[in-house]
């Protein structure tokens, strides 16, 4: 018992190792493109390194999107938005939903192999017992479609605590990226505008959707409790 306890305690130490170092190297391979970002112009000048790349350019916006939900902290629309700019709302949604589905299934596997220490060290699992409510309750799977629907919740995190309940890995694919599916193609749809010209028609798509993201962000503890109050099992 206390060996075979010792080795997964060992192979947990040696996947959570495995898990930075692989992101630090993709992080590294992909940091110029990232960082030049969240500079002044840096959405230009991404864009440009990118397009100038061919083919390859769909791979690079491919790796931001993985990174930017493996890391947790990235802002998606950042990526949504280039996307758009880049490749137009349908094929750009395609690759950053194609995105979110690889990297999703990258997180759930590696949360199923390591355990909840792990997610303790990537994200904050306040939600988690939430989530396990919702699981006792039977209606998981509709919450985690809700909760990805809306914008402004941290969806990122969610792909982290979900794996830790008894759901599926199919399941979670479907209802995670499904709910993904509307704001994906807002985002990249109101940049496409940006770049055909359609200026006051992206900045209205833009505003409106700022605000409903930050209304479920300033919500989202509300939400999360109006959440948990339906879903407890009667009796």
């Amino acid at each position: 018992m206390n060996k075979r306890f010792e080795k997964a305690d060992v192979f947990k130490f040696v996947g959570l190792m495995a898990f930075f170092l692989l992101m630090g190297i993709v992080l590294h391979l992909l940091w110029p493109y990232l960082a030049d970002l969240f500079k002044p112009g840096g959405i230009e000048r991404t864009l440009e390194s990118v397009r100038g790349a061919g083919p390859a350019g769909v791979l690079i916006l491919l790796g931001l999107q993985c990174l930017q939900i493996v890391v947790a902290f990235i802002p998606g629309e950042v990526t949504q938005i280039a996307a758009g700019l880049l490749f137009g709302p349908w094929l750009g949604g395609l690759v950053i939903l194609v995105g979110c589905i690889i990297a999703g299934a990258f997180v759930f596997v590696l949360v199923h192999k390591l355990g909840a220490p792990f997610v303790q060290s990537v994200v904050p699992i306040r939600y988690l017992d939430k989530f396990r409510d919702f699981e006792r309750a039977g209606r998981l799977n509709i919450v985690v479609f809700i909760l990805f629907l809306i914008p402004g919740l941290p969806k990122d995190v969610f792909t982290y605590l979900v794996p830790l309940t008894d759901m599926r890995l199919r399941d979670f694919l479907l209802l995670s990226n499904i709910g993904r599916i509307p704001g994906i193609i807002v985002s990249t749809y109101a940049a496409d505008g940006l770049a055909e010209g359609r200026f006051v028609e992206s900045i209205v798509i833009f505003i409106v959707a700022a605000g409903i993201a930050i209304a479920g962000l300033l919500c989202r503890e509300k939400i999360m409790g109006v959440l948990s109050r339906f879903e407890k099992p009667k009796g």
